[in-house]
């Protein structure tokens, strides 16, 4: 690559990935615009008599804004200093979703690929997952999670477990009365997901007193299942924004615990770097 190809790439870097430059500003807005114009176009478009009605608009602007997405996914990945990373990154993985499956159109053919043709082009929703780009907390939230993934599937394994006991006490409770809707272990397993989740759809009810005693308890106890992977993120989010404050140190006097959009030292009052 020659001097002016790492000029020009220098050059895409700081307009497409930094935004303290006007013309990045500028394309952050402009492609924040766009996915959301997007996206409110799949969901209309999934209206049927907007669909009819609007059938060659919609087309139209589907493929002008996925040519648009097409030239930005690939500026992305000439300008990215270390390409094979970008690519197989979490916001790479989501621009190329979000972009290439609206070409597959052209690799099928026939009446019968119609619908898979349709479940492809619903993958443009994915372009939601782009304005990640621009959230700071974005990033804390999916560090968070990613941090917390042990203890959330060790508390699923459980909650697993818990669902398909409670299922085969209700089955063993009401299984074997007439015309009872715990006729199987199955249902009674959706039964206690159902109940669990305190979503309650009411299309499979205990009849007996024993069996709306352990409703009762499956809803209480319900409340608290929920309320513990949210406490478990949520310990991860202020662990790391407090890992965050703490790495922002001041070059004057080496103070740490700057908020992390800080711009001056709140000791000394010097700038502090990026």
């Amino acid at each position: 690559m020659n001097l002016a190809d790492k000029k020009l790439q220098h050059r895409l870097y700081t307009i497409i990935f930094e935004s303290d430059t006007p013309a990045g500003k500028a394309f952050d807005v402009g492609l924040i615009c766009a996915i959301i114009f997007s996206v409110i176009i799949v969901m209309l478009e999934s209206v049927q008599s907007f669909a009819e009605k609007y059938k060659i608009l919609f087309l139209t602007l589907e493929w002008v804004l996925t040519f648009f997405f097409t030239i930005e996914y690939i500026l992305r990945v000439y300008s990215s200093p270390q390409t094979k990373k970008y690519i197989f990154s979490f916001y790479g993985i989501i621009d190329f979703l979000a972009t290439f499956p609206a070409y597959l159109i052209f690799f099928f053919s026939g009446a019968h690929y119609f619908m898979v043709i349709r479940a492809f082009r619903l993958i443009r929703i994915f372009r939601i997952f782009k304005l990640f780009n621009f959230l700071n907390e974005g990033e804390i939230l999916l560090y968070s999670i990613r941090d917390s993934r042990r203890k959330i599937f060790v508390f699923f394994f459980f909650v697993v477990i818990l669902v398909i006991s409670i299922g085969t006490i209700m089955y063993m409770i009401e299984g074997s009365l007439p015309n009872s809707q715990f006729n199987n272990i199955p249902n009674s397993i959706y039964w206690a997901v159902v109940t669990l989740t305190t979503v309650g759809y009411g299309d499979i009810t205990p009849i007996t007193a024993f069996g709306r005693f352990l409703s009762a308890c499956v809803m209480l106890l319900g409340y608290t299942i929920i309320a513990v992977p949210t406490g478990i993120v949520s310990v991860s989010m202020i662990n790391a924004h407090r890992k965050r404050i703490q790495l922002k140190e001041c070059s004057n006097c080496h103070a740490y615990g700057h908020d992390y959009d800080a711009v001056y030292c709140k000791y000394c009052g010097e700038k502090l770097t990026k």
